[in-house]
């Protein structure tokens, strides 16, 4: 055995070792990725503008039958009519965050005097 390798009295090679933290990492990212809702997608907006026309993000159908889920952060640039111009993915799971993007381009706010900034936190529960 070399001097940068491993060895483990108790298991009769390393792809345990790799396993178990795999299966680990899967647990750690579920316990902090996911809340237990009443939805699937629960959207929490950090401004008092409000939508008038909300459409729900798909859940991509591998991370849900992989149990995973999460909180995306968007920012949002709202033009005065209510109309989204532009999104950031701000925080999140990548493939999540793409699908939270394609819904909140299609949502509506209502009219303001100017155009705003806002950020939208969507939740991902693969539990419901």
């Amino acid at each position: 055995m070399s001097k940068g390798q491993m060895h483990c009295e108790n298991c009769a090679s390393r792809t345990v070792h790799i396993g178990f933290f795999v299966a680990g990492m899967m647990l750690v990212i579920l316990a902090t990725g996911t809340k237990l809702l009443f939805s699937q997608v629960e959207d929490q907006s950090v401004s008092e503008r409000k939508v008038v026309t909300r459409v729900a993000p798909e859940y991509p159908e591998t991370l849900k039958r992989l149990y995973i889920g999460g909180v995306v952060r968007v920012e949002a640039e709202v033009a005065a009519n209510g109309t989204v111009e532009k999104t950031e993915l701000l925080g999140g799971n990548p493939i999540l965050g793409q699908s939270a993007i394609r819904a909140i381009r299609q949502w509506k706010y209502a009219p303001a005097n100017t155009k705003e900034k806002l950020v939208v936190k969507l939740t991902f529960d693969p539990h419901r």
